[in-house]
């Protein structure tokens, strides 16, 4: 039986983390931060001053954000938001750009002073927006993750003020209450009225992103080159579906996807997989459900240890959740969603995240492989065992040994991996 607090707390962080957003999540989090700093300033600015923290720099870099003809980089993010977004939206502050702002924003990028510059704060999600124009300023901060305003100021006055941690953010309480074995049982147990909304979002927004990256012209196309190349069985349409919506939406699709830990392609990792899985075996709705909670509940218990942004593929997580989510579907308890889990994560981690951009939908393609592979592997008689490699003696151990990992031993792999894409500008 779950403890009420329990399911109370992983209901919480469901509605908390599986939300809609429009576009790769950083780029859009630069333009929710330039809608706030037009909002605040009361005009349209004539000098932008955009300070980001490397890992920013490294995932916007080489993503189309949508709404903008196909235009890349720091300097359109910030220009679409001030001069085409709806701030209150948040993460879909550009849903709704019209011909004539698009007009106005190509104007904007031509006469505008845009200034970019690299924070000096050692969290490695921070955004800091400035915006002057007739003698006044406003300024935003955005920092820790992608909808966390920790201040907004016009000249003198004051609007928010909250206090932040200028380092590794930690993990909010109610994500300490996540384990594999907790989140077996709320998925049994939960009544379905308190998560049916949340899920029905994400199998309407993340299948129909996948099923408009299929029909191709987007990046190179990894989801139609799998089914062209290795055929339509359930575990290649699973492969090919997920890594389709990464197709579109690193590369401009309009479409809007419910994201994961922040990310839409953890959010499509996590949940398309199992939807295809579902469809094919015929599973009942009610199923569906349960195992999405599980594959979702498992991408954000292991992505908490490892924080938003670092040099570690969060991929590599969501492939995880999706192998549990599957293995949930024929059947799994505890015991094979934990042997599931291990064994994913003995095969892929250390997957590099070198920025979004087309080899994204590759990547999620490789993590649905080794989250398909680990199950494979328990329902075959087969484990991996503790010593090997980062693999611990029991599944939660393991997880943290990776989290430690990917969040502390990566550090210098991360700045490398900022640099090199900053020398290659």
């Amino acid at each position: 039986m779950l403890n009420k607090q329990i399911q109370d707390a992983y209901v919480v962080i469901l509605q908390e983390e599986l939300i809609p957003a429009m576009g790769c999540t950083e780029p859009i989090a630069v333009a929710y931060a330039g809608a706030l700093a037009r909002k605040t300033l009361g005009q349209m600015p004539c000098e932008v001053e955009l300070v980001v923290s490397g890992n920013i720099i490294k995932n916007v870099k080489s993503v189309i954000v949508p709404h903008t003809g196909g235009k890349k980089g720091l300097k359109t993010a910030v220009a679409v938001g001030i001069c085409c977004g709806n701030a209150d939206q948040e993460l879909e502050v550009i849903s709704q750009v019209t011909e004539e702002q698009l007009v106005d924003m190509e104007r904007f990028l031509e006469t505008a002073s845009i200034t970019i510059g690299e924070s000096d704060s050692t969290c490695p999600f921070d955004i800091q927006v400035t915006v002057r124009a007739g003698g006044h300023h406003a300024y935003v901060r955005i920092i820790g993750h992608h909808t966390n305003v920790v201040s907004i100021r016009r000249d003198g006055e004051v609007f928010v003020e909250r206090p932040y941690i200028d380092g590794v953010v930690q993990a909010a309480e109610n994500r300490k209450l996540l384990n594999i074995r907790d989140i077996v049982t709320f998925a049994n147990e939960v009544p379905l009225e308190l998560v049916r909304k949340t899920l029905d979002r994400q199998i309407r927004y993340n299948m129909a992103i996948a099923e408009e990256g299929m029909k191709g012209g987007y990046g190179a196309s990894i989801g139609r080159i799998l089914i062209r190349s290795y055929g339509n069985s359930v575990q290649n349409r699973a492969k090919a579906y997920a890594a389709a919506g990464s197709d579109a939406r690193m590369n401009g699709c309009e479409l809007p996807v419910v994201i994961n830990s922040g990310s839409g392609n953890q959010g499509m990792t996590a949940s398309i997989p199992v939807i295809v899985y579902a469809r094919e075996c015929n599973a009942s709705q009610e199923q569906l459900y349960r195992a999405l909670l599980v594959s979702n509940l498992v991408t954000i218990h292991l992505k908490t240890g490892i924080g938003s942004l670092s040099a570690y593929c969060g991929a590599t997580s969501a492939g995880a959740g999706a192998g549990a989510g599957v293995c949930y579907l024929y059947g799994g308890g505890y015991d094979e969603i934990a042997h599931t889990v291990v064994n994913t994560l003995a095969i892929n981690s250390g997957m590099l995240c070198d920025g979004a951009k087309a080899s994204c939908a590759a990547k999620i393609a490789s993590a649905v492989e080794a989250g398909l592979l680990g199950m494979q592997m328990y329902m075959h008689d087969s484990q991996f065992y503790c010593g090997d490699g980062l693999v611990a003696k029991n599944v939660e151990d393991t997880i943290r040994a990776v989290s430690t990992i990917a969040r502390e031993g990566m550090r210098a792999t991360d700045s490398e991996i900022i640099q090199f894409m900053i020398d290659n500008e």
